[in-house]
């Protein structure tokens, strides 16, 4: 007997298709993710299995003699949903769902269910909104297959047919207002980030669940949302903190990546990941506790690299130490990374050194200009105030002289625009 209002958890079986050879302790690493995304979606796994074969079946994925299996495991378990760890086409959801009898979802899907249970803002929302349509407008065919259980063959096929293609039209429209409602939050993003100019910026990075949000709170005292579940945080936090030597810094902290991101996310995430993209340094937040921390560093660089942020200097941050009883394991990851910092974002080891680092890598990343310039161009001054940060100003006979530091990104853009008011420091 559930209380009023309590949704009851569903239960699934959760299956993985892998090439032959694949390492078993790698596909179990993946079904332990899984069942994790499941948990935070609001489902317990009662079971699962996985199948090696050479290519998966374009029917169903499986062979036939594992479709056999899984339906004797849904009887067993009384399971209400089957859940594969990789993309599934709309036809083989369609086949598995005629056999099993029960709602079949791939990755992918519970991805999206549970971005779409954590946006809050109308950005992560309109984000969330537009990748569900990309997602499902080419499996609207499954979607409807309701018609021909319900009432056969002849007399329905018209119609139905001429409301998947009006379900399409529509999806296709929304999809257009998404992108162009997107692209207006995106102009404004800009307008807010330019207003920003002239600081450091700083970007955290990381796994999903690798502590991003802790590490924020640890280095800006931010009061921040901080939940131990994947995906905690969707919407981009910005938040003003100050470095060891007085400057004042910016950091964000923005959704968490994952082995298998949908496509679709990711390029509607696009103008929330842009604060990572336009960091002058990138905090890659690594969880030193799990096992799988290798394969959770190779997903985050493929990711950048997607993304366009391979370039951008990086600080290796592993997190968590204080969850590693035997230390020779961290000794090894230590030996592995040598340039990376070791902290615990929960109880503040390490966190003074961190911040010693982001100075450094920040200053080392970063091009020291000399430029003079009149005392009646003020509204260069401007300009070199809001680009830059200004680190030193002298007033001389001939006109202001500033110091600035500029991006490495900007470097030539910036010599480009102000190449008459350089000058060799002094």
């Amino acid at each position: 007997m559930y209380d009023v209002g309590i949704k009851p958890r569903e239960s699934a079986v959760i299956v993985s298709v892998t090439r032959k050879g694949t390492d078993p302790i790698v596909i179990q690493e993946h079904l332990d993710e899984l069942e994790l995304l499941l948990d935070t979606a609001g489902a317990d796994v009662c079971a699962r299995m996985y199948q090696e074969r050479v290519r998966p079946d374009v029917a169903t994925a499986l062979g036939s003699g594992k479709v056999a299996e899984l339906k004797e495991i849904l009887e067993e378990s009384n399971a209400t949903m089957v859940v594969f760890d990789d993309d599934l086409t709309p036809g083989q959801v369609r086949n598995l769902e005629r056999e099993t009898k029960v709602k079949v979802l791939d990755r992918c899907g519970v991805i999206l269910d549970i971005f779409a249970s954590r946006a809050r803002s109308v950005e992560a929302r309109t984000q969330v909104e537009l990748a569900q349509h990309e997602y499902l407008l080419p499996r609207l065919t499954r979607m409807w297959t309701h018609l021909s259980k319900q009432y056969g063959g002849v007399g329905t096929r018209g119609p139905g047919e001429t409301q998947i293609e009006t379900d399409r039209r529509m999806f296709r429209q929304r999809i257009q207002r998404l992108k162009e409602k997107l692209l207006q939050v995106e102009t404004q993003r800009t307008v807010q980030r330019a207003s920003r100019e002239g600081m450091p910026r700083f970007a955290l990075v990381g796994y999903t669940n690798a502590g991003k949000s802790s590490l924020l709170k640890a280095l800006a005292q931010a009061d921040v949302y901080i939940e131990n579940r994947l995906f905690a945080t969707l919407d981009t936090t910005v938040r003003a903190m100050q470095l060891p030597d007085g400057r004042k810094a910016l950091l964000s902290d923005t959704v968490g990546f994952i082995r298998k991101l949908p496509t679709q996310l990711i390029a509607s995430f696009r103008s929330t990941l842009a604060e990572t993209l336009e960091a002058d340094v990138l905090l890659h937040v690594v969880d030193a506790s799990n096992e799988a921390y290798r394969d959770h560093v190779d997903v985050v660089q493929q990711t950048l690299a997607s993304l366009g942020a391979a370039d951008v200097p990086v600080i290796m941050v592993f997190n968590k130490i204080d969850a590693i009883s035997d230390r020779h394991r961290l000794n090894d990851i230590e030996l592995e990374f040598p340039h990376a910092v070791f902290v615990s974002a929960l109880r503040g080891i390490n966190v003074n050194r961190l911040l010693e680092s982001m100075c450094q890598t920040y200053d080392e990343s970063s091009n020291v200009l000399t430029l003079l310039v009149s005392y009646e161009d003020g509204k260069r001054q401007h300009g070199i105030y809001t680009e830059t940060n200004v680190i030193a100003r002298s007033e001389e006979a001939d006109g202001i002289r500033l110091s600035v530091r500029v991006p490495s990104d900007k470097l030539s853009s910036f010599k480009t625009r102000y190449a008459d008011l350089l000058h060799s420091p002094s």
